[in-house]
């Protein structure tokens, strides 16, 4: 059971106060502690990548499973890799001052494993995807697939890595570990905070090898995926947080700032405390796919606590009509993503394949080029849930996230009082504090000074593996703070999505610049 001891003796006496406060690294440091970067101990690599512009060509230069702490706990999984592009359709080209993607491939808040891969983006997540599943194909009546969607109908799935090096930016992958991981002992040294402890001793080994590590240290963006996309976030809203200082100093992570330039969070699974209650207010009504109804009432209760929650937030709709409560909810998700995705979507279809659409699913309208829906019908349109109830901290520990918030050689734990008060007990004491380092809103709520400054934020209309309003309260979060936020809804797709890919990179670009 590696640092939650030291975690929370440390956290008492840093006093632990606002999630504002920032660990000022001194300079970078990376030699004394065996982290320094080799440059010269890469292979050279070729690769095609499928872009709209066509099939490119690129010979990248490959570091395979370079440790970035200097005492790893799992030593196979605490190691990352970087591609560099030096040559992009026979074209020489120069990454030494590039942007750098960091695409984290965690899944599930399982283990991802970078070591073996015999090239950009093919490291990931040991194991098969628990909430990864593909989204779901075209409703009847929709236009041809694009973006994800066409290469899931390939049998693929678009990668930000090699869609980062075709565009001639380095690429950093780091394995990380995750909620399964035990020791020798049967000790859990995998569950909260350790994915997050990981990914910030990736970028302090980055930042630490500045001038031997290609690409700018000062434009690092974050990358990732479902919980790869929360702890993207969470890697962006708590740079320098002083909160992870003892846990990263136990595992001998670089003397360097971990604070990076910007977040990229698809389909992000966070604010885990509040998640079960966000997530029967928005799907309660809908069956459980396969399984049936949930208990109604139980559904009731849940949903009810989601008001007070999301109206202690003080948050303002980003379109600027007004407070962001529970109530208003509905309304602004309607006007500022739902109704004019469905409107580009059913824009963009043939006339007969847009009254097929309709025909097929009654609870969208059309009149006068909008189209026209309800909170009600939207729910009604989306059809099912994926989850049964509570979503996220099960009656039965039976969830990935019970097991996240395991400890020592428990292998799965409550964590919110609901689900707590259900099995009879109460919250074990270290919870709140777990629960505060996993999620990102208390570090964008307080405008942490050393959180990222821009945003991406992406999710499907109809991703059902958690709430619509995780994804706008982020953006709101950020907003409120000052920051860039570029936030879409796919319309009706499902968990996984990332149907602008390489809108993305354009923007990491324009961002960089």
């Amino acid at each position: 059971m590696i640092g939650r001891r030291m975690m929370l003796q440390g956290v008492a006496a840093l006093a632990l106060g606002a999630a504002g406060g920032v660990l000022r690294a001194g300079p970078a440091r990376a030699e004394g502690q065996g982290l320094a970067f080799d440059p010269e101990a890469y292979e050279t690599l070729s690769t095609t990548v499928e872009t709209s512009r066509g099939t490119v060509a690129v010979r990248y230069r490959f570091w395979r499973a370079i440790p970035y702490v200097a005492r790893p706990v799992a030593p196979q999984y605490q190691v990352l890799n970087v591609s560099v592009p030096i040559e992009i359709d026979g074209v020489t080209v120069d990454a030494s001052a590039a942007p750098i993607l960091l695409a984290n491939a965690v899944g599930g808040y399982m283990p991802s494993d970078v070591s073996a891969a015999k090239g950009v983006g093919e490291g990931g997540m040991m194991g098969p995807p628990p909430d990864m599943a593909p989204p779901a194909g075209p409703p009847s009546g929709m236009a041809a697939p694009s973006g994800s969607a066409l290469m899931l109908a390939a049998g693929k799935r678009v990668s930000n890595a090699k869609l980062a090096l075709a565009a001639g930016l380095v690429v950093v992958e780091p394995g990380a570990r995750g909620r399964t991981l035990t020791d020798a002992a049967g000790h859990y040294i995998g569950t909260a905070p350790a994915v997050i402890v990981d990914l910030k001793a990736a970028v302090r080994f980055i930042r630490a090898n500045a001038g031997r590590l290609p690409g700018n240290v000062e434009r690092i963006v974050s990358s990732g995926t479902s919980a790869g996309g929360a702890v993207s976030a969470l890697l962006g809203a708590s740079g320098d947080s002083p909160l992870y200082a003892p846990m990263l100093a136990e595992l001998g992570a670089a003397n360097a700032s971990d604070a990076i330039f910007a977040a990229g969070a698809w389909c992000p699974i966070t604010d885990l405390e509040h998640a079960d209650a966000a997530y029967e207010w928005c799907w309660g009504p809908n069956p459980v796919t396969g399984a049936g109804a949930v208990d109604r009432a139980l559904s009731a209760t849940l949903a009810a606590a989601f008001a007070p929650y999301q109206n202690s937030l003080g948050l303002a709709a980003p379109d600027g009509s007004g407070p962001l409560t529970a109530a208003a909810f509905p309304d602004y998700l309607l006007r500022a993503h739902l109704v004019p995705q469905a409107t580009a979507h059913l824009a963009a279809l043939s006339e007969t394949d847009r009254q097929a659409y309709l025909a097929a699913h009654p609870h969208i309208g059309w009149r006068d080029g909008q189209a026209v829906l309800d909170w009600a019908g939207f729910i009604a349109h989306v059809g099912t849930r994926k989850k049964s109830l509570p979503a996220f901290d099960g009656f039965d520990l039976q969830t990935g996230e019970n097991n996240l918030f395991g400890l020592g050689t428990e292998k799965a734990r409550h964590f919110t009082a609901f689900a707590a008060a259900r099995a009879g007990t109460t919250l074990a004491a270290d919870i709140a504090e777990t629960l505060r380092l996993m999620n990102p809103m208390g570090f964008l709520l307080s405008a942490h000074p050393g959180r990222s400054r821009h945003w991406w934020l992406r999710t499907g209309t109809s991703d059902t593996d958690t709430s619509l309003t995780i994804l706008a309260n982020l953006g709101a979060a950020a907003a409120r703070a000052g920051d860039g936020v570029d936030l879409r809804y796919y319309w009706d797709a499902g968990h996984g999505a990332n149907e602008d890919a390489e809108a993305f990179i354009d923007w990491i670009k324009t961002i960089s610049a």
